[in-house]
């Protein structure tokens, strides 16, 4: 069918072209320019038989052919003996004619293409119909993996969950003539930038097979069947050259819950790669690995026994992880740093982050002219890589003093309970990293402590805080929330809106009986944050000593 499009194609540019051939051919110029002199023999000597004078040109015919003189080179006076006709330019005849040529045949082509091709013309241009077929999309190809576990820091156990996998793939037969077979689907589960991606191009890399790495996004299509026929051709392409790897990122964008809200195309895609995945004989040795943050938006279809097998929780990395992490990163750096250390101020740093942060400080020591990379760089680009830059705003002296009172209460009552952060920005308007981490009681109320410790101090010192206040003050009722309504931290299990009431009366309570006996610390405090804009927990803990 194709083909046969293209032939007609082919027929209508040809014709076109032949058309413009014979027309050139006819109504070209084809008389022979002459000089002055020569002209002018011919009148004497009568052997012109008819003059035909244009704007550009005087054309004489003779019984030898057509002559022609420029129109500035002659005068009427040399004409008195003969009849001259006046005559128009036959350049712009043949222009109208190829002109109308051109619109004809250009018009018979588009009118063809819209019957077949589903093109309209609109006042944007061409475009195709969206009942239309589109266009054939680029074949799906494996992609070559360089990326090995040594490569990648802090999953080891991670990786004892795919060696197996990794094993199966090697030495297929060891497993067969056991009776096992391969997992057909792994599900690798967790937050940004811990890593999904790399982790799954490692097991192809391991494994030594080929890796087809697509997003979810890609399956989904504009064209109705298109997100259908793309899976298809992916799971055709990998049991072609099977053992393979095909690696589905955020696979959420394509698998979610079918809620009945109608989405024709997302369904059916969805229902294609269940058939796919269903539709793998035991000795295809092919394994679908997926990649999502969320879990829970996942059709139940997608994760029954017989697809996804395998579910692989990546979490953010420890302490010891993240030191293995930056050991990765700080290879190629000059550095003179304790990489557990680094470890110690980054809690609640993904993989992707501590690579952020490694550059960040890299680019700092290069633009100080450092030779080496060293703590200082690190503590001084956290707060960029967590929360971004931010420039402190204009303020007047009475509008700082309550900033540098509010952020002193928060660092004091931060330091006390010795919350994770190491240095205080007055720019600043978050002080701890977003962390998964289990807390007991006393830890949230630390927090909840921290979140109210510069409105207390405000309201000490001043009588009043100002509207900035409002970030911390959400985040202390929602932990309050979660500690009575989620947690059952309260004085009964069900707590309500009386009993949050009551914690975070209490804590406020607390918070400002603590701030009280230490107000020349907080003083203290603020004279440093008022010069330097900056403080240290390890600062504020020599006050404290």
């Amino acid at each position: 069918m194709l083909e046969s499009k293209k032939n007609r194609i082919l027929l209508f540019v040809s014709a076109f072209f032949i058309i413009a051939l014979v027309l050139f051919a006819i109504l070209r110029d084809n008389s022979e320019s002459i000089t002055l002199s020569q002209a002018t023999q011919m009148l004497l000597d009568k052997d012109v038989t008819k003059v035909v004078a244009t704007n550009e040109y005087v054309y004489l015919k003779t019984e030898n052919g057509y002559f022609k003189i420029a129109s500035s080179q002659v005068t009427p006076q040399m004409f008195t003996n003969y009849k001259v006709e006046v005559g128009s330019e036959s350049n712009i005849l043949i222009y109208i004619l190829f002109l109308v040529l051109f619109l004809g045949l250009g018009t018979m082509l588009l009118r063809f293409l819209q019957k077949r091709d589903g093109f309209q013309i609109s006042k944007d241009g061409i475009s195709r119909n969206a009942s239309s077929k589109p266009e054939i999309s680029a074949p799906i190809e494996a992609i070559k993996s360089d990326v090995s576990f040594d490569d990648i820091g802090g999953i080891s156990d991670v990786k004892i969950e795919l060696e197996e996998i990794i094993d199966f793939m090697r030495n297929p037969k060891r497993y067969k003539s056991f009776g096992a077979r391969l997992p057909r689907g792994v599900l690798l589960v967790g937050p940004p930038g811990v890593g999904k991606t790399m982790i799954a191009k490692a097991v192809a890399n391991a494994a030594g097979v080929p890796f087809y790495y697509q997003s979810g996004a890609s399956f989904v299509q504009i064209y109705v069947g298109m997100g259908a026929k793309r899976v298809h051709e992916l799971f055709a392409a990998a049991k072609k050259n099977a053992p393979s790897i095909i690696f589905i990122d955020e696979i959420d964008a394509v698998g979610k819950k079918r809620d009945g809200q109608r989405n024709d195309e997302r369904e059916a895609t969805l229902n294609q790669l269940l058939t796919e995945m269903d539709g793998f004989e035991a000795s295809s040795s092919v394994i679908v690995i997926a990649a999502t943050n969320n879990i829970g938006v996942l059709d139940s279809a997608l994760l029954r026994a017989g697809r996804f097998d395998r579910r692989v929780f990546v979490e953010l990395p420890t302490k010891r992880e993240r030191a293995s992490i930056l050991e990765k990163y700080l290879a190629k750096v000059p550095h003179n740093i304790d990489t557990l250390q680094v470890a110690d101020i980054t809690v609640g740093f993904n993989g992707a982050a501590l690579a952020a942060l490694v550059n960040e400080a890299a680019l700092l020591a290069l633009r100080q002219n450092e030779f080496q990379v060293n703590i200082e760089h690190f503590y001084q680009v956290k707060d960029k890589v967590m929360f971004g830059k931010k420039k402190l705003q204009m303020l007047n002296d009475k509008q700082k003093s309550y900033l540098v009172t509010y952020q002193a209460g928060k660092a004091l009552i931060a330091t006390y309970f010795d919350l994770p952060f190491e240095k205080l920005m007055l720019s600043n308007e978050k002080l701890l990293p977003v962390s998964n981490e289990a807390f007991l009681q006393q830890d949230l109320e630390a927090q909840v402590k921290m979140h109210l410790a510069g409105v207390v101090t405000c309201d000490l010192k001043y009588q009043q805080h100002a509207s900035s206040a409002k970030q911390d003050l959400d985040e202390a009722k929602e932990l309050v929330r979660k500690m009575c309504d989620e947690y059952g931290m309260s004085t009964s299990i069900l707590g309500d809106a009386n009993e949050q009431q009551n914690v975070l009366d209490r804590l406020y309570g607390e918070c400002k009986t603590l701030l009280e006996s230490n107000s020349e610390l907080i003083e203290q405090i603020e004279s440093i944050l008022y010069e330097r804009e900056s403080i240290t927990k390890n600062e504020i803990k020599k006050l404290f000593r």
